[in-house]
């Protein structure tokens, strides 16, 4: 197994996450990970991803901001009301 540098432990991330990696590539990113801070913050970032998401999703436009925000985009568009 190569090592493992930060641009190449992106490529290998989702499956880390997921427990899928080889045991001698996981290892090799957890050495990678434990040395490198940048990289620590870049996974939880990665962890808080779906959270932040379904956050995202769930909070409801207000029904005047959805019509303006319509609005606007019809005239971007060049559509008439």
């Amino acid at each position: 197994m190569k090592e493992i540098v930060c641009a190449s432990g992106v490529e290998l991330l989702m499956d880390y996450l997921e427990g899928v990696l080889p045991a001698d590539v996981r290892s090799a990113v957890d050495a990678h990970v434990a040395g490198c801070p940048r990289c620590v913050a870049f996974l939880a970032s990665y962890r808080e991803t779906p959270r932040l998401l379904r956050e995202a999703t769930a909070t409801r436009i207000p029904a005047d901001l959805q019509a303006s925000l319509r609005a606007f985009l019809r005239a971007q568009r060049g559509l008439s009301e």
